[in-house]
């Protein structure tokens, strides 16, 4: 059975379906890791997003229950040029095609992922659907994705985030911290690094009022990841300024863009995004640069945030946008990218650890 993937300029790209044959609508993006297509499908940053991969052999190991960061696949599609049919991976519980079929996600392969990716680098990311339906005109499609939603201005975070509070399932062996968690669709691996810090985590869902979560006491907050776009979010916004030099608090990728947005900066979408395992980071405080793993649609406009409060402390040297910052008084620090990735050969793993010192600090458990 063929199937296309057709965007919203009316180009076709022609391939065959694994996984749902379905019909599929989102934003397609590009993805350049190598590995790690099971933490990017269950990733819910990709709500709403068709997610092509530029390596061309994707599946080769498999799935595995234990690497997911979501309980199912979060993309709206995938793209691929060749899915291996039979993994080769001993820990590997089914096929990626299998795992996409059982859990109704559409998938396309046989498509000239490189070409695809030049068109989305040049033309900026753009609504796309994947369909097997032969029957189905470019012209109607076209149609149809011109009237299905932009990301801009576009609220995902409601759609994954927790229904009710809850602790998370892997407790360290010795909890030497309380964190609260905003949920705007956090990644299992950032409750997991928590845990290895020593911490006791509670997850809350997104539209949370902080009055109940300073009630409990928490020694820190950490703003998660999450889809969409980040402007109109705005009651997280609210309660992210109702906390500000009330308690430690760490934003990641959308909690990141949240806490600028809650200090008085702005952001602005990005042409085509950073989606990938190798974006170089520069540490402004000591020069040292990461190679990092990140998945964001937005940024930070750095000239928006207030100077006197705010201090730039990373940059991404591939186009100079906003990788971090922290407050010049309060204990509120923020990057965009994925700490809690592992892109190798060096990770970014120690930037829990500050937070936990961050932490103490406040607590006045050691010197300023």
């Amino acid at each position: 059975m063929p199937a296309r993937l057709i965007l919203e300029d009316g180009t076709v790209y022609d391939g065959e379906p694994f996984g749902s044959t379905a019909d599929a609508i989102g934003e397609v993006v590009f993805n350049t890791s190598l590995t790690g297509y099971q933490e990017i499908a269950t990733d819910p940053s990709y709500r709403f997003q068709i997610v092509v991969m530029t390596y061309p052999h994707i599946g080769n190991y498999g799935i595995e229950a234990a690497v997911a960061q979501n309980e199912k696949p979060q993309v709206a599609g995938f793209v691929v040029r060749d899915a291996i049919a039979e993994p080769s991976n001993a820990h590997s519980e089914m096929s990626l095609a299998d795992y996409f079929a059982r859990n109704g996600i559409s998938a396309i392969q046989g498509v000239d992922t490189r070409a695809l990716t030049r068109r989305i680098r040049n033309e900026g990311a753009m609504r796309g659907m994947i369909t097997s339906d032969g029957a189905r005109g470019v012209d109607g499609v076209v149609d149809e994705l011109l009237r299905a939603p932009s990301m801009s201005g576009l609220d995902l975070v409601q759609r994954v985030t927790a229904l009710r509070p809850y602790t998370f399932d892997e407790p360290p062996a010795h909890a030497t911290k309380r964190i609260a968690l905003y949920d705007f669709g956090v990644k299992r691996d950032i409750l997991r690094h928590l845990s290895q810090e020593g911490c006791d985590v509670t997850v809350y869902p997104a539209t949370t009022h902080a009055d109940e979560i300073l009630a409990q006491r928490f020694d820190g907050v950490v703003l998660s990841n999450g889809p969409g776009d980040p402007e109109p979010v705005t009651y997280a916004q609210e309660n992210i300024r109702h906390l500000i030099g009330k308690v430690p608090i760490f934003g990641i990728c959308l909690g990141h863009q949240l806490l600028g947005l809650a200090l008085g900066g702005r952001t602005y979408k990005l042409k085509f995004g950073h989606r990938g395992g190798n974006h170089p980071v520069k540490d402004l405080r000591n020069g040292r640069v990461e190679i990092t793993a990140q998945n964001h649609g937005f940024s930070v406009d750095p000239d928006s945030l207030p100077d006197a409060d705010v201090e730039p402390t990373h940059i991404n040297l591939n186009d100079q946008t906003l990788e971090g910052f922290r407050h010049r008084r309060e204990p509120v620090v923020a990057v965009q990218y994925h700490p809690e990735a592992a892109p190798g050969p060096h990770d970014s793993f120690h930037l829990f650890g500050e937070f936990m010192a961050l932490i103490d600090e406040w607590k006045g458990l050691t010197p300023p």
